[in-house]
Order: structure tokens, then sequence, then C-alpha cells
């Protein structure tokens, strides 16, 4: 979203305090009451001030920062929301800030700058451009601009709106259109500011990072991606106040870019590398696949790192996964305390956090790189109504995961000012545990094969290898590592240990139980297959023995059975699955009843965890133009499968449709057929008749206007007589017998061929208040002559168009 900024510096009327109005505004007063407004002869002298009933203490209207805070942090970025509870609404405003205790008739009086977000709905006052009103006198019901907090040593700053309407001015002094906010204090430095004081703790400390992502469908289900949603790899170190990883406010580097667009931490490891000097520990965790798994399915993944006097803060990140650029992380956490110690626990919620990188504003957005690079922000819930975390309502975001750092070991004299109470201090701290698999997050691998058996079956060295497949290769410029391994072996028994060790056989099977029924003994063995190279006696056990149970019931009803063989191998290769093992029926019950006990036992068996290999699918296209050229319609977009079919299938849908609506289809006039010609006006001389017609619909949308509906014709009957009292006296006649049929029309309605009709119905009530509804009206036959042979002697329906101006 860009913004508009503001020319000049905020500055204040001495009047608005919440009273001052636009010209524009002003405008929806009398001329009367514009000539009675004084001037003002302070700073922006030419505000008007409003002269309509004022009233104080309304509550419908509110002044809010993003967030509620209490207190400002100088030259950060707030949105500033001024909206009406429904049903109110609001033509008119005016927004300001001043400092504490200042009138505002001076420049120097206000503090911070305004930005404008939408130009449509707000501009800077043409008479005082530092102040922030209406573009367009109209109702409203909410507004919103960006307020850039004061430089440092500035002091609490008021916030204050005005409400107009018509005559009526809502403002306050205190209360919900007034906001006051404080600067905030030194000691409160967000998360990615950086220490003042150096440290100033001894020896060094270990910690363990664990990271628990919490965003999944239940916490975050609008639109929610279910199938591809993951974190990235953690990368991240303990470092030096001399380097920075990343900061809110800062610009991503290109690791930063690689991990937030990619989920790439190959490019980040190199920069923290290329920073030895700064860094005393490199911070790498493996990636999570789905986001979110229960901890007793999923371990929560780790790392652990040291840190210094020097070197004393933290910081990591990780991509959330599919985004345009959005990631969660830490940023120089300082684990050094005052009082010269080393801090024991840190527990933090984390929110996503926007790179800069990309313009999209959902899961899946298209690519759409910001040009220029913007500063790294924190997400919000009122950034795009399209955005997954929106909020109208201005809310704060569900926190998505939680990072727990804990102390595990110290080393080395400490110096604390205040007594540590854990006892935590080692002779000498264990190097950082290697992940065991360094493999890039753009290589996707099946699993590692179990090992083979070794290439030597006597006790000379040898080999064992194991095997996977590389399935997918994301990113071509990363290289992907070996798809065999092999590791140093013996053959079985064994070792290569010093000289005074054994060399012992693997064990012998068991033997059978010694009785076979009830609870016996049974036996194994082993041998030795190289005694010790120094002579000594070999005192490992060759025979082990232990009780055994066959048949536990032994009496002449019960079956007498073999022992339960080995279980099978479990049903699954990775997961859950289920083995069995049987026994055999070895004698009959002896009284001859059926032998009821079990043949065969199942149980649950888990095998190592599967890894799922997701679909590989590009960004949605843009949509489709609609199918329509006005009206209802439908539009598309397409996506493509970008992993290698073999790998598996994949349901995600691929194509989508939706509806989509342009302006209203144009709607020509509709007008009935014309009616027969009337008799001729005059019943001697030149006269005229007229016909007509009805409109049924009325033109609507830029539909074609209707065109006549009164035609006129010349007639001529005959001479008229010179005898002036004849002629008269034929009009006298003309006029009565017109008279007469309208009479009877009016008593027996309307005169169609072959029947006598009632008169038309009044007209029915609209069917819409507004968008274009319709009125009907009848005509209902009330006469059929016998001798009718027309078709049209039947009822009538007129339609025609109502409240056709836009809802």
């Amino acid at each position: 979203m860009r913004l508009s900024p503001a020319p000049l510096r905020l500055s204040r009327s001495p009047a608005l305090l919440a009273l001052a109005l636009p010209l524009a505004a002003a405008l929806a007063f009398s001329d009367e009451t514009l000539d009675k407004v004084p001037k003002s002869e302070g700073y922006c002298s030419r505000i008007l001030r409003a002269q309509g009933t004022r009233r104080e203490g309304y509550t419908e209207f509110s002044l809010r920062v993003e967030g509620d805070p209490d207190f400002y942090k100088p030259g950060t970025s707030y949105r500033v929301t001024l909206s009406a509870a429904t049903p109110s609404y609001f033509r008119g405003f005016t927004l300001i800030a001043l400092k504490e205790n200042r009138e505002g008739d001076k420049e120097e009086d206000h503090a911070g700058t305004f930005q404008i977000i939408d130009e449509e709905e707000t501009q800077f006052m043409s008479n005082c451009p530092v102040a922030v009103t209406e573009s367009t006198p109209r109702r409203r019901t909410r507004i919103q601009v960006f307020w850039i907090a004061p430089p440092a040593g500035t002091g609490c700053v008021i916030l204050k709106a005005s409400i107009v309407q018509k005559r009526i001015i809502y403002f306050q002094d205190e209360g919900s259109l007034t906001k006051k906010l404080c600067e905030q204090d030194s000691t409160f430095d967000g998360v990615t500011d950086k220490p003042i004081l150096d440290c100033c703790a001894c020896g060094t400390a270990k910690y363990r990072l664990t990271f628990y992502g919490n965003w999944s469908e239940k916490t975050h289900p609008k639109d929610y991606p279910r199938r591809a949603n993951h974190w990235s790899a953690i990368i991240g170190g303990s470092h030096s106040k001399n380097y920075v990883l990343w900061e809110y406010g800062g610009y991503a580097s290109e690791g930063v870019k690689q991990v937030a667009e990619l989920g790439s931490p190959v490019k980040m490891e190199e920069e923290i590398r290329q920073q030895s000097d700064e860094v005393l520990t490199v911070i790498k965790a493996k990636a999570q696949w789905p986001a979110w798994q229960p901890l007793n399915v999923r371990a929560a993944p780790s790392a652990e790192f040291s840190v210094d006097r020097t070197r004393h803060l933290m910081s990591f990140l990780t991509m959330m996964g599919p985004s345009p650029d959005w990631n969660v992380g830490l940023s120089a956490e300082d684990l050094c305390t005052k009082d010269c110690g080393w801090v024991q626990k840190v527990v933090q919620d984390l929110i996503p956090w926007d790179a800069g990188t990309d313009s999209g504003v959902t899961y899946e957005s298209p690519n759409k790189p910001t040009i220029p690079q913007e500063k790294i922000r924190p997400l919000t819930s009122l950034d795009h109504p399209q955005s997954p975390f929106y909020d109208p309502e201005g809310g704060s975001i569900t926190q998505v995961a939680r990072v727990v750092i804990e102390r595990i070991a110290r080393k080395g004299e400490q110096c604390n000012i205040v007594p540590d109470n854990v006892d935590d201090i080692v002779a000498d701290l264990a190097p950082e545990e290697k992940d065991e698999d360094d493999t890039p997050e753009t290589c996707i691998y099946s699993n590692w094969s179990p090992w083979s058996a070794c290439s030597s079956s006597t006790c000379d060295k040898g080999k064992r290898m194991r095997q996977r497949m590389l399935k997918a290769q994301l990113d071509l410029s990363v290289p992907c590592p070996d798809t065999q391994d092999f590791q140093p072996c013996m053959g079985p028994g064994c070792s290569d240990e010093d000289g005074s060790t054994c060399t012992m056989s693997e064990w012998i099977t068991w033997s059978p139980c010694s009785i076979s029924c009830g609870m016996g003994m049974r036996s194994r063995e082993r041998y030795v297959k190289q005694f010790p190279e120094d002579g000594s006696v070999c005192t490992l056990p060759t025979e082990e023995t232990e009780k055994c149970t066959v048949n536990e019931e032994c009496s002449p009803s019960s079956c007498l059975m073999t022992e339960w063989g080995e279980w099978d191998e479990c049903s699954a290769t990775c997961g859950m699955g289920m083995k069995k093992r049987h026994r055999m029926i070895k004698m009959s019950p002896a009284d001859g009843s059926t032998c009821k006990a079990e043949m065969s036992q199942a149980e649950k068996c888990m095998m190592p965890e599967c890894h799922t290999i997701p679909c590989l699918l590009s960004p949605w296209s843009e949509w489709s133009d609609c199918s329509v050229t006005c009206g209802k319609g439908m539009r598309t977009r397409q996506r493509m499968l970008k992993s290698l079919a073999e790998l598996g299938d994949c349901n995600e849908e691929l194509e989508q449709v939706e509806k989509c609506m342009l302006p209203e289809c144009p709607i020509d006039c509709e007008l009935t057929e014309w009616s027969q010609w009337s008799e001729c006006n005059k019943s001697c001389g030149k006269g005229h008749m007229i016909r007509t017609r009805m409109i049924q619909m009325e033109p609507q949308f830029g539909g074609a206007p209707c065109p006549e509906t009164v035609q006129r014709k010349k007639c001529r009957i005959r001479k008229c007589f010179r005898n002036q009292s004849i002629q008269k006296l034929r009009w006298r006649e003309a006029r009565e017998s017109r008279r007469s049929e309208q009479l009877r029309e009016e008593t027996d309605g309307e005169q169609f061929p072959g029947c006598r009709m009632r008169p038309w119905t009044a007209w029915s009530e609209c069917t819409k208040l507004c968008g274009g509804g319709i009125q009907e009206r009848y005509m209902t036959v009330k006469k059929r002559f016998k001798s009718s042979q027309f078709t049209s002697c039947k009822d009538k329906k007129e339609i025609r168009a109502c409240s056709v101006h836009p809802c």
C-alpha cells in the first residue's frame, strides 16, 4: 500500500480543539452562518469555526490508534482510525495532533506528521495544510490515516477529532474523540532496538532455542493453505551489537529476502558466516512440513547456541509458507542482564512481519516484487481487506508461533551482582549439536533406506551403505548433497574398541520352553569369536535363561498350544501400523471340547515419521476477464503442477471459478402496440385524429430512450354547410353523442370488438424502493357478446418501470 506523504509538518489552529471545519464542510451551513464566522489571527487563521449546535460527550464516534498504545515510539508510524458506530455516520471531520498543554496558535505547538492513505476519502486542508479533513462532504462511517510520531523529546501528544453532521458538531476534550500518547521511555526499547549499554556479564552461557509453530487452520482459518503450509528452516546466530541480521525499520538483505520469499537459508547462512568476528554461533533448525502437528507426533525443532560478553545478542527468522515475504523471528534479543548475569529464560509470542520485498497480500498471491524495496514492518490486521489477518475493527493479530529460549549451562567465572539461583555452571561447554541433516530446503528427498550389510563378514574393517532418492530440486543454483551415505563397519560380533574387549557372536534363538503347560524355563547361547588381544579372560556371559509360560490353564478342557512365533513386519513403512504373531494347537482338549485359545495376536507398531512430499504448485494466475460485458458472469484463474507426477498424487485444485459482476446491462424502453386511430375531431371540414401507445418499461442503465407515444394525422369528413344554424345543430349533436359515449364508457368500461371491459385498475406498489422495480395494472372483461369471434376479448395487463434511481 502506497502512502501520500504530508508536504508539511503538522500544526493546529487555536480553535481546532476539535471544532475546526474545512471550507468544504462549512459550505453545508447557511450563508448567514458563514458571515458570522470570526477569523482567528493565529496559525491556520483561515480555518472557519463551526457555529452549529455542539454536543459534548457523544460516544458513538471514536478516535482509535491501532494497537491502543499508551506510548508512542519516536519516528514510528501508527494507523489512526476515526469511525462511527452503526447506524451513525458523519459528513465531515477534522483531525489534528497537539503537544500537551499547547493552544495550537503556533507551528511549534503541533507534533508529528500525517500521511494520507486514501486520497478519495481524505486530504490536507487547503487553508491549513497540517490538518486532515474529508476530500468531499458525504456520508461515511470510517476514515484512516497514518500518523508519524515526532522525534524524541517532544513529550505527550493529544490527537483530537471533530465530527460534522449537518449543523451539529460533535467534539471532545476528553473521551472517545481524543487520544493522548506519551513518549516511550528509552528503557522500553523494542525487540529490534540495539542495546544501549555494553554487556558486563562474565564467562559464557549456553542456551537452547525451541520453536513452537501455532499457525494452523484452527487458529487462522481465513484462506488457510491446507497442503502447502510449512515453516522454513530456522536460521540465525548469536552476535554482537555491531552486526544486525534484520530489524524493524531496516531493509532486508539478500539473505533475508531469500528466506522470506523462497524459504532458503543458504544465502543467509553465508552472510552470517562472513561476519565471523561478530558471530559466535550459527543457529540452525529443521523445516516443518506441515506447519503444525501435535507435539506427541512431532517434536518441536530446537537448536543450541552460546553467548559471551561481546556477542550477547541472538537473532533468528523463519518463513511462514506459502506467503509473499512473511516471516517470524527475534531481532537482537539481549541475553545479558543489567546485573551482569545471563538471562535464565525468554518466552516470546510471535506475529508475522513483512520483509518489504514482495507486494502480495494473500498466502498464495502471485509474485509481485516491491519496487523500490520497502522497510521491514510487522503485519497488521488493517493492511488489506484480502489479507488472511484482516480485521475491520483493527484488533491485534493472533500469534502464529512461540519461541522459548532456556539457559542450559554456564562456563567460567561469573560476576553476577545478584546471585543466580540456578546451579548450571560446568567445567566445559559441549559443542553445539550438529544437525544430522544439512540438506538445503530447496532439495526434496525420499527417506534414507536401511543400512546395507557390512562388506566385511570378518573382524576386518569394511563399509556399509544407505541410499535416498532426489525427488525435486527447487533451485538449480543450490547444489543438492549426495544420494548415498557410507559408514565404516565390521563383521557381526566384531568391535574396533580397545584390545581388552571380547568379540562375541550374535545370540542364538531361544530354546523351546521346558514344559508344555504352565511356567517353565528357556535359554539361549552365544560363543566367543575372538578373545582379547592382551590375553585377559573374557568375562562376558555365553548363556542366558528366562522364565516362559505356555498354556496357562492346564485343565482337561484347555488346549495345548505352541509358543508364540516371532512378530511379523510392521504393516506400515512409516508412521503408525500393525504387526501380528501366530501360534498353533499342539493338542486339543482331553475332554473333546472346542479349543477357545486365541491363535493370533496383533498390536500397533510405530515406524519412523512419514515425510510427505508437498505438491509443488505455481502461483495462481491473474483472474480472467469476466465472461460477460455487462451484468453477472464468471471468471477463472489457473495454476500449474510443478512437481513430477511420479512423486505421488496431488489433489490440489488447479483451476478456480468465481462469480463476477459488471455494470448492469442497458435496458431499452418497451412500449405497447399502437391503438386504433380515433375518430376525427371535426364533423365537417379539416380536423385530426390521434393514436397512442403506452410505456411498459422505462429505459434503465443507459438503454435506448422512449420514442413518441402519440401520433396525429389530418382528417376531413365533408365540407361544412354555410347555414350557421344547421352547422351549430350538427355540432350540438356531435357533442351530445360524444358525451353519451363517454358516459357509457365511464359506467360500462372500455369497449373492445366483441366485448365490454371494466376500467383499468390503479397501478400496484413498486416491487423495489430503489435500483429498478416494476408496477402492474389490470383490465378485466365485463361482458362478452355471443357473436364474438375476436381473440382480443380477454383480460389485459400493463407493466411499467418504477424506482429506477440507484440505491
